[in-house]
């Protein structure tokens, strides 16, 4: 089961009106996009797929529509999260029934959870389906950090194959897979998000790229990321080059403001953020075409 956790993962926004009703036809051509370029897997309604702003029957409904489009080539993993157990038990099945593959589970919360709080919310979910789980772990949205001890207790658990770790704050990819390997039980997947450490993180030995720039952008990203799991440093950083000033705006930003700017520049039909986030002014819509520009030169295969 971890193998469905390897390689580039992206991730697509999802196109909802202001009620929050998944467009699907255009969130069909977002996957379709993704499944043309070839990325290992595609994972929805993450972060910037804006599941936490939509309702248990619209995630059912971008769960069948990407499943209908990628028909079994590419894994498709969903985002469960909740912040009710029952619920995210609830989400869970659903996503089963709906033709996922995997699952991705981060600990949403209103009050504050504790390690055994989280332990248990994490047991019933991934008990719930015979499908695989990847533990979420995002401290910056979710105020919830994983302690080691809690991380081994969670990988003991049969279906919970794979983490989407953030990455780590003194840049130290090496040391981190270093010290958590060891604890872990054979075959967890370890994989990270923030996309400008992501080919950094590869190339030290990271699994996956859970990718927010290759929802929209899977070519590129696939260049970026191939680049990393081959090992080689210095085309890597030479590919990475031409991201920083995305880079440089996903920080500034945050990437989901910046790609559904990035989104309109390119006539996709994703239409704005769901209230109360707001749209990017024009002045820096300008600086994400700017940002885009430098990326053309990698949009066709090598």
């Amino acid at each position: 089961m971890a193998t469905r956790f390897k390689g580039l993962s992206a991730f697509p926004m999802t196109p909802a009106d202001e009620a929050g009703q998944v467009d699907t036809q255009a969130f069909s051509a977002l996957i379709e996009r993704l499944d043309a370029a070839g990325v290992d897997s595609v994972g929805i309604l993450g972060s910037t797929g804006i599941y936490m702003y939509l309702s248990r029957a619209e995630r059912r409904r971008a769960i069948e529509a990407a499943a209908a489009v990628l028909k079994g080539r590419r894994i498709l993993m969903a985002g469960v999260g909740a912040l009710r157990t029952d619920d995210a038990v609830a989400l869970a099945k659903d996503a089963e029934a709906a033709g996922a593959d995997a699952l991705l589970l981060a600990p949403v919360s209103y009050t504050p959870l504790t390690q055994e709080e989280a332990y248990h919310h994490f047991a019933a979910v991934a008990g719930a389906t015979g499908l695989p789980l990847a533990i979420y772990n995002n401290p910056t949205t979710t105020r919830f950090s994983f302690s080691d001890d809690l991380l081994v207790r969670l990988a003991y658990i049969p279906n919970i194959r794979a983490i989407k770790m953030p990455l780590p704050a003194d840049s130290d990819y090496a040391g981190e897979l270093a010290r958590l390997r060891p604890k872990l039980t054979d075959g967890f997947s370890i994989g990270y998000s923030g996309d400008w450490g992501c080919a950094e993180a590869t190339l030290a030995g990271g699994d996956t790229w859970y990718s927010v720039i290759a929802g929209l952008l899977p070519v590129p990203a696939l260049r970026l990321m191939r680049a990393a799991q081959a090992g080689d440093a210095e085309e890597t950083r030479r590919i990475d080059a031409a991201f920083q000033p995305l880079w440089a705006l996903f920080k500034e930003f945050g990437s989901i403001r910046v790609v559904y700017a990035a989104a309109s520049i390119l006539s996709l039909a994703v239409g704005e953020p769901p209230r109360p986030i707001l749209p990017l002014t024009s002045a820096e819509r300008q600086r994400v075409e700017e940002a885009l520009e430098a990326l053309s030169a990698l949009e066709t295969a090598p």
